[in-house]
C-alpha cells in the first residue's frame, strides 16, 4: 500500500511503546474503527480514560493515520498478509499487528457496506434546462456587459431526484459542449465494437 509521509510517521508514532503502551494502542485501535464506523462524527472519540495521558497532537495524528490506513486497506481489500507486512515495515511488533489485524477482521465487512455505501456510480442526468442572463456590472460596479448561461441538469441517483445547478460564459459553454460531444463519440465507438 503507498501511504504518504505523514500517514506513515502517525503510524510510527502508534508503532513505537513510548508514545503509546499496549492498553493505549488497544483503545486507540478501537478508538478508530469506531469513529469510521459511528453514523454521526463524535467530536469526544478521543475523550478515552487511557488516552487522557498521551499528547493530543500525537494522539489526533496517529488517530488520522490509522483511520486513513484502515480505509485504504478496505478500500484496496487487503488481506491480514498485507496489511502485516505493511505494518511491520513501519516497525509494528507482532503483538500489535496482531492486535490491528484481528479488529480489522472484526470490522471488514461492515467497513466494506460503508464505503460501498458511498457510491461508485455517478448520477444519470434525466434533463438539462438553460437560461441566457446578461450580467451588465460587476461587484465593484465595472461594466461588464456579457451573457452568463444558467444550466440546470435534473439528475436520478438510486431513486432520488436533484438538480445540480451552475453557470458559464460562453466560452465555458463551448469547453462543456465539446467535451460532451467527445464523450458522446467515444461512447458511441465502444458500442459499436
Amino acid at each position: 500500500m503507498e501511504l504518504s509521509e505523514s500517514v506513515q510517521r502517525g503510524l510510527q508514532s502508534l508503532a513505537d511503546p513510548s508514545a503509546f503502551d499496549q492498553s493505549c494502542f488497544q483503545v486507540l485501535v478501537d478508538v478508530s474503527f469506531r469513529s469510521l464506523l459511528s453514523s454521526r462524527g463524535d467530536p469526544g472519540v478521543l475523550d478515552q480514560l487511557e488516552l487522557k495521558q498521551v499528547d493530543q497532537i500525537l494522539l489526533k495524528q496517529s488517530h488520522t493515520a490509522a483511520t486513513t490506513f484502515i480505509l485504504e486497506a478496505v478500500k484496496q481489500n487487503a488481506d491480514k498478509s498485507t496489511i502485516s507486512s505493511c505494518l511491520e515495515e513501519l516497525t509494528f511488533s507482532a503483538e500489535r499487528i496482531e492486535i490491528f489485524c484481528s479488529t480489522y477482521q472484526k470490522h471488514k465487512t461492515e467497513l466494506d457496506r460503508l464505503l460501498a455505501s458511498i457510491g461508485r456510480c455517478p448520477p444519470r442526468v434525466n434533463d438539462a434546462s438553460w437560461r441566457l442572463q446578461y450580467h451588465m456590472k460587476n461587484s465593484q460596479v465595472d461594466k461588464v456587459n456579457e451573457p452568463v448561461y444558467l444550466i440546470s441538469l435534473d439528475t436520478e441517483n438510486e431513486g432520488s431526484s436533484e438538480d445540480v445547478n451552475f453557470t458559464c460564459t460562453m466560452e465555458q459553454l463551448q469547453d462543456l459542449v465539446g467535451k460532451l460531444k467527445d464523450a458522446a463519440k467515444s461512447v458511441e465507438k465502444a458500442s459499436q465494437m
